[in-house]
């Protein structure tokens, strides 16, 4: 499929068919796809949660409870449900398990190539960490980029999908242990095809015009 086909056709799924699931091949693909993500200095600083039983379901479906019940039919219609989940804290230790990791896969041509990587990654962790103080900013933003990459990726595997931010934090990290694990919950991304009724499947796509969004020098 066309990249900007896939872009064109995607949309926010408001109503999933529970009754249609996603094959395991599609499966591995979008498990591959939440893997293979760029992230500022390779940092990878999430962990996630994929839910495709409805025990599952249910369990993430708690945090949709109260003023975010409109969400939560998403979640357990959905074949599958992914919990994109942040770091609360990039420390030393992480940094070298990520060194040591790129090292076993390969990434240095020398030592001192693994020195550079080290310096450099660690000096923009430490800005976030001691000079701006935004370091768990820093990290959600690597996390949405994950989902902007993974929302366009199973739209190319004609799989329907839907970004979730109403949704209570504190009752998904509580189910999961997640604070206790150094993670967070950021988006909840229920995924499958769409329901007959779902009525934003035929609506048609707004974006502001290439004028207003776009200088070109």
């Amino acid at each position: 499929m066309n990249i900007i086909d896939a872009a064109s056709k995607r949309y926010a799924t408001k109503a999933f068919d529970a009754s249609k699931k996603i094959a395991a091949e599609d499966v591995e693909k979008v498990k591959n796809l939440l893997r293979l993500s760029p992230s500022s200095t390779n940092s990878q600083p999430w962990h996630f949660i994929l839910a495709s039983s409805e025990e599952g379901k249910a369990r993430i479906a708690k945090s949709t409870s109260g003023f975010y019940v409109f969400n939560e039919r998403k979640v357990l219609d959905a074949s599958h449900v992914v919990v994109f989940c942040t770091r609360t804290t990039v420390d030393e230790t992480y940094l070298k398990a990520l060194l040591e990791k790129e090292q076993a896969d390969g990434r240095f041509a020398s030592q001192q190539a693994m020195e550079g990587q080290h310096k450099g990654r660690s000096y923009f962790a430490n800005m976030h960490r001691f000079d701006l103080k935004d370091a768990q900013h820093w990290m959600e933003k690597q996390v949405y980029l994950n989902v902007g990459n993974f929302l366009l990726g199973v739209s190319t595997l004609n799989i329907d999908a839907v970004p979730i931010e109403g949704f209570d934090a504190r009752i998904l990290d509580e189910e999961f242990g997640l604070r206790d694990k150094g993670f967070t919950s950021s988006v909840i991304v229920p995924i499958g095809y769409r329901s007959v009724e779902d009525f934003n499947a035929g609506l048609p796509k707004s974006r502001l015009e290439f004028s207003q969004i776009l200088t070109e020098v």
